[in-house]
């Protein structure tokens, strides 16, 4: 009698264990360099994540799919990018020749990045990470949101606050029922090989790809090849060969993929073979750090996919004019991106901001967009699906998902300069200006002041690119800060007309309009000031009323007493008052 009751009762507790449901705040499905990123900034904005990836490693385009040598971002070493950047860079210090410079060209092998990925989110509280974990099924919950998930085989539910699509082509938000630009759902494709040199004697040929024609490899001849080779140098005479991804990638439908990535994968086992046979680098062999049978990155590197219709769409001319159009989304900046894409002249292609309604799915509650879904144009992709700018990109999708958990609110209420101040606390780039070291203690008040508007960045061409400097030791002009801040100050206009600064703004227009806007008697306020210059605002110049204040001056007062950055902006860049 026992026995016949305690066989349903096993069979009972067997089927509640896995009918049991994970809660947690934050699911990021997808660990390539966005979502681990978000993953990392959610968790560390004290909120309960969860970070699914059906692969075993972390990493995405850069470790799984081989994308290891990172040239793009290392002048904005913004947040979790930055502390990545440090930790690959410390690794392999002791490695004779590594460069080790603070913006070097960032190279690794691709199980090494996956590696200190984990290290990272093992160390990270309210984290929970699940590898080689794939997802079933999406359906709403409320403001929330169900997802199966595979656990040893088993169907797990997952109720989350917040979903974060962290996938290279947005397959989660397509599930859940995102739109998507246009009627396209291919995706373009190509396959990354990673060489290693065993030496000069050895002989690593491959097997002759199946269909194999050298005709389109033809283009390597008479290039400089070693020169070639130690460009796409990776530690331990290693090699990333990227070289034939935009004349030979692949185009397909999504629907397609075996087909697809067949023939991306003959593609570059024809550019190993032609280097090997034609070109004479038979000692260079395909290394076998990925065990997949023919030694190949495990995923593919995904060039261009489709794009949701998000709650704002950002266009090239946000980068080249973003000050110039009638929405202001640099006001509304959650990461930071300095890639040219390939096509574009480096020279006329500034660093940028990336935009919070970028990553917001229209008509849907609380469900982000990473990696190539971002709702940007085709253009305008081809610099943000770099895996620098998405991991810098990923800090504030974190960032934004937190918001939501943590006020129980959902993504059509969303608070930007909150958000913005949260990705500030952990060192966070907002604006792409590269000559104000992160150390510096005015670091943060200018980025505030230039998320704004009020004071702009400045275009400072460096060899055949561009950089945006804040350039400290510049006088005000009265014309630039004057729009601002009639647009932001409501006695601005009568400020103007009765104090009438001329074209220099001095320090003394400054303290006057300071004690005009916080109603401070004049006096005080100056008496103040010279007490606190240096010991307190660490300004060094003279406390001159009469000389033209300078930008560094301007940013550190106006941050601290008008405090622009506490007016509230909509997801256009528009100030709401």
């Amino acid at each position: 009698m026992i026995k016949r009751l305690l066989i349903p009762l096993l069979c009972f507790v067997f089927t509640f264990s896995h009918a049991e449901t994970i809660k947690t705040d934050v699911l990021v499905i997808g660990g390539g360099a966005g979502g681990v990123s978000a993953a990392i900034q959610s968790a560390r904005s004290k909120v309960k994540t969860l970070l699914v990836e059906p692969g075993p490693w972390l990493g995405g385009s850069m470790t799984m799919s081989g994308m290891c040598v990172l040239e793009a971002n290392r002048n904005l070493p913004s947040g979790i990018w930055g502390e990545f950047h440090r930790k690959v860079t410390d690794y392999y210090r002791p490695r004779l020749g590594y460069d080790t410079t603070h913006n070097s060209i960032l190279r690794f092998e691709p199980y090494t990045g996956a590696d200190i990925l984990k290290n990272i989110c093992d160390t990270v509280k309210n984290l929970t990470l699940k590898l080689k974990t794939p997802w079933t099924s999406i359906k709403k919950d409320g403001t929330g949101w169900e997802i199966t998930i595979m656990v040893n085989g088993e169907p797990v539910k997952v109720d989350t606050k917040v979903l974060v699509d962290g996938t290279e082509t947005g397959e989660v938000a397509a599930k859940a029922g995102a739109k998507f630009e246009g009627d396209a759902i291919a995706e373009r494709i190509a396959w990354v090989a990673i060489l290693k040199d065993f030496g000069r004697n050895a002989d690593k040929t491959i097997p002759k790809p199946e269909g194999y024609d050298p005709s389109p490899y033809a283009w390597l001849k008479g290039k400089d090849i070693r020169q070639m080779l130690h460009v796409a140098s990776i530690p331990n005479d290693k090699y990333m060969i990227d070289w034939d991804k935009y004349n030979n990638s692949s185009t397909g439908a999504i629907s397609n993929r075996e087909e697809l990535y067949k023939k991306a994968k003959l593609r570059t086992l024809g550019l190993v073979y032609y280097l090997q046979t034609e070109l004479g680098y038979k000692n260079l062999g395909l290394d076998g750090q990925f065990g997949t049978p023919d030694n190949l990155p495990s995923v593919p590197l995904v060039l261009e996919s489709r794009h949701v219709k998000g709650a704002i769409r950002m266009v090239l001319d946000d980068i080249t004019k973003p000050y110039d159009r009638e929405s202001k989304l640099y006001r509304t900046s959650i990461g930071v991106g300095d890639a040219a894409p390939a096509g574009f002249q480096v020279e006329k292609f500034p660093p940028y901001t990336i935009p919070l309604g970028s990553i917001v799915v229209n008509d849907l509650d609380n469900v982000l967009v990473t990696e190539k879904a971002l709702s940007v144009t085709n253009e305008v992709s081809h610099s943000t699906m770099y895996p620098s700018v998405q991991m810098t990109l990923g800090q504030g999708v974190g960032a934004t998902a937190a918001y939501c958990a943590f006020f129980k609110t959902t993504t059509k209420h969303l608070r930007v300069r909150i958000i913005q101040g949260e990705i500030l606390d952990y060192k966070g780039y907002l604006v792409p200006i590269t000559d104000i070291a992160q150390k510096d203690p005015h670091w943060r008040a200018i980025q505030q002041v230039c998320a704004t508007g009020l004071l702009k960045g400045i275009q400072k061409t460096n060899g055949n690119s561009i950089e945006i400097h804040f350039e400290p030791n510049d006088i005000v002009n009265t014309e630039e800060i004057k729009p601002f801040l009639l647009e932001i100050y409501t006695r601005a206009f009568l400020w103007f007309n009765k104090e009438k600064p001329g074209d220099k703004f001095t320090l003394g227009n400054l303290l006057s309009l300071i004690s005009d806007y916080t109603l401070t008697d004049p006096k005080t306020l100056q008496l103040h000031l010279q007490k606190v210059w240096t010991p307190q605002f660490k300004l060094k110049g003279t406390f001159d009323l009469n000389r033209p204040v300078t930008r560094l001056e301007f940013a550190v007062l106006a941050n601290k007493y008008l405090n622009p950055f506490a007016k509230t902006v909509d997801l256009s860049g528009r100030v709401v008052n």
